[in-house]
């Protein structure tokens, strides 16, 4: 079953548990109507990584958000942003670790033969499709300037 069809299921289900299901049903609504903005915008159908790719850029809205939350001191808006992350995250494959990221960068600075950080935008270019939807790219990024300074 692909994701589109996943969140399918899982919104029905929500629906049938009526009161107990109404954050998750909310949260899926959202997450379905932004998978179809994003179709039409590239005016085709997404496949699971597409959807993975959307379904994570959701999760870091919602990350930001809650960093801004908890400044205002909003705790009644950091439950329900931190509620929405945990049923987001079980859409997402398993996030990579920073160690797992350094091996996968380290490999490709190799396989490509960069040498300094005047390669940053190849190896991110390479490296980038092979983590969507799995790390945070902000974190890939200081990750390849480390191992491009040789540290």
């Amino acid at each position: 079953m692909d994701l589109k069809e996943r969140l399918l299921e899982d919104m029905k289900k929500a629906m049938k548990a009526r009161e107990s299901g109404r954050e998750r049903l909310s949260l899926i609504r959202m997450l379905r109507a932004a998978i179809k903005n994003a179709e039409i915008e590239k005016g085709c159908d997404l496949d699971d990584p597409g959807v993975v790719e959307v379904l994570a850029g959701e999760l870091k809205k919602r990350k930001d958000a809650l960093e801004e939350f908890r400044k205002a001191g909003r705790d009644d808006l950091v439950k329900a942003t931190e509620k929405e992350l945990e049923i987001l995250a079980e859409y997402l494959p398993e996030p990579l670790g920073e160690e797992e990221i350094r091996q996968m960068v380290i490999a490709l600075v190799e396989e490509m033969g960069a040498t300094g950080p005047k390669d940053l935008g190849r190896v991110m270019g390479r490296v980038m499709p092979q983590v969507r939807g799995r790390a945070d790219g902000r974190v890939v990024n200081r990750v390849v300037r480390e191992v491009l300074a040789g540290e």
